[in-house]
């Protein structure tokens, strides 16, 4: 399957890929594989979430959110403060749901809540054939090279601190200011998550 995106290209605005997105994923259908998974990972306010919910109003498809894999008090330790993407459990990520989809299999997890800091009552995914697992760090190095469709959603900086104030609030924004973007950033240049990313789309349309 060759690439939607080749490095140097501009970003492509969110209604230039989408009829793309979505005929690569009819293909996917329409092929003999038997299991298939979309990657969407970006900055935070791209609106990685919003495509992923679109993508499920055209296909049958289960989602899942790397938010819910955020790390618990106990693994928020100063060593893991210091990797680099680690501040995502890539660890029970794999174990609760890459490893029973390679499987085909139910896939079962406790959504982890940051408002409470506790993971909540386990959640049934029956399998379906197709899946999308989008957030930041979805395309970790922990997890190999797991995706039929890798896809990069970018910002612009002014626009993401805008969506991010109206969603979070002004004190939670000089959080992710401080903290969280420059983690995203730190992950994405080590990483070189766009670059490996089947499609970069803006998500200034969102």
């Amino acid at each position: 399957m060759g690439l939607l995106f080749q490095a140097g290209e501009d970003t492509v605005s969110y209604r230039e890929a989408w009829m793309e997105i979505k005929r690569r994923i009819e293909e996917l259908l329409g092929s003999d594989r038997d299991r298939i998974l979309i990657g969407i990972d970006g900055r935070a306010g791209s609106g990685k979430t919003t495509l992923a919910r679109k993508l499920a109003e055209v296909f049958d498809c289960n989602v899942f959110h790397m938010d819910d894999f955020f790390l618990q008090g106990y693994q928020r330790t100063e060593e893991r403060a210091k990797e680099v993407g680690g501040n995502v459990d890539y660890e029970r990520f794999q174990k609760e749901v890459l490893l029973p989809l390679r499987k085909k299999e139910t896939v079962w997890y406790r959504p982890f809540r940051c408002q409470t800091m506790e993971l909540q009552e386990k959640v049934e995914m029956p399998f379906r054939r197709l899946n999308i697992i989008e957030g930041s760090y979805a395309q970790h190095p922990y997890f190999g090279d797991p995706y039929d469709l890798k896809i990069f959603v970018d910002i612009d900086p002014d626009l993401q601190l805008e969506r991010i104030e109206k969603r979070n609030g002004a004190q939670k924004l000089e959080q992710f200011k401080t903290l969280w973007i420059p983690k995203e950033e730190a992950y994405f240049a080590k990483f070189r998550i766009a670059a490996h990313a089947d499609r970069i789309i803006s998500g200034k349309d969102f």
